[in-house]
């Protein structure tokens, strides 16, 4: 396994930027998890996801209408995700933690596994963002190549026009294959994963056998095999894009940084932690409350990224203290104004990785 180390004996920016934001919630006497208005949004999300579902199930509409509404439910499903789940599982949905654990399930809900998603998320990617050999987010090679690192194929000379089709299938290879591998390798990509627990293991298996019977067997028969299978694929379509596009607008953009360290060996990084993931994250559309809303505070990757176990309701609150404390510390704050200029930066930098590196081209022209 290979493994990474940080520098955090000097950790002065981070210390100085917790002290500010731990006073930011105490002088304003709150919590730092989540309050009413997360409340709210789990009703308004996982209640309007139900009833789409529902009427898909019972109300004998058109294709058209079927179409729009699958779509309609992919998105939710994705917002629940983001809003709900991922509050819930990083313990920031409330100071319960049975609470937090109860409602982290609602990752099981939409087919995934929440006690895999704790190891890969919680503690590998937001322990080693954007390493390549630990981090699986960024783990998809060969099929596209997300940092200058992986090993470069033919294919990837056309990675930016076959990026949409790949994401809108991600949560198909998530729920049919990644998980299962998770659960019988017994490791994340090259990390060991814990041991499960009879009640795990219980829970894994129920939830996997009621995802396929809700969301597979039932809608089969009621509209027959063609029927669930256009309406399942567009719902995963508007899934799998929506959690893509938004989890790739934080770290694989223009001026976010990447560490590479090979199978079983181990790296020592001159930057601290904090400074890591400073520079290993990026926002954007912070201004715009609507997406805010919606991707449940994820385009303040950085905030999160930063506190984790603070709930999304407060990241615009606490972004103008770690924007003042990085231009303290002489830091860069990456962030993308829209929606719009995030995700072509993206693109950009999925296009000039899928370029031939230099020095495979110069090698291959000496052997010629």
């Amino acid at each position: 396994m290979a493994k990474v180390t940080f520098n955090n004996k000097d950790n002065a920016f981070f210390t100085s930027l917790k002290t500010s934001v731990d006073a930011y919630f105490k002088e304003n006497d709150i919590k730092k998890t989540g309050d009413w208005r997360l409340y709210i949004k789990t009703f308004l999300l996982i209640g309007s996801a139900i009833s789409v579902y529902l009427i898909i199930l019972m109300g004998n509409l058109t294709a058209l209408y079927n179409v729009f509404l699958c779509i309609t439910l992919g998105y939710l499903m994705a917002c629940i995700g983001f809003a709900v789940m991922h509050d819930a599982n990083h313990g920031s949905y409330s100071t319960n933690t049975k609470l937090n654990d109860f409602v982290g399930l609602s990752a099981n809900l939409l087919g995934a596994s929440s006690y895999f998603w704790k190891q890969k998320h919680n503690i590998i990617h937001h322990t080693y963002t954007n390493v390549d050999g630990i981090d699986d987010d960024i783990a998809k090679s060969p099929i596209i190549r997300q940092c200058e690192s992986q090993k470069w194929m033919p294919a990837h000379k056309i990675q930016h026009l076959y990026l949409t089709p790949i994401y809108c299938l991600s949560t198909l290879f998530w729920i049919f294959n990644m998980d299962f591998q998770k659960y019988f390798k017994r490791k994340i990509y090259t990390t060991a994963a814990w041991d499960m627990s009879t009640k795990n293991h219980i829970i894994f298996w129920v939830t996997k056998l009621y995802y396929v019977s809700v969301f597979m067997i039932l809608p089969i028969v009621l509209f027959g095999f063609w029927g669930w299978l256009g309406g399942y694929l567009l719902t995963n379509a508007a899934l799998g894009l929506t959690l893509s596009f938004v989890f790739q607008l934080a770290h694989v953009v223009e001026n976010t940084e990447f560490e590479h360290v090979p199978l079983d060996a181990t790296k020592h990084l001159e930057t601290a932690w904090a400074e890591h993931q400073i520079k290993t994250t990026a926002n954007f559309a912070m201004d715009n409350k609507v997406i805010s809303w919606f991707v449940g505070g994820l385009n303040y990757q950085v905030e999160h990224h930063l506190f984790p176990k603070v709930s999304h309701i407060h990241y615009p609150a606490i972004s103008k203290i770690v924007m003042a404390k990085c231009k303290e510390f002489n830091l860069p704050y990456n962030y993308y104004p829209t929606l719009t200029q995030a995700l072509a930066s993206h693109f950009r930098v999925m296009k000039s990785l899928g370029k031939k590196p230099v020095e495979l081209e110069m090698s291959l022209n000496v052997a010629a």
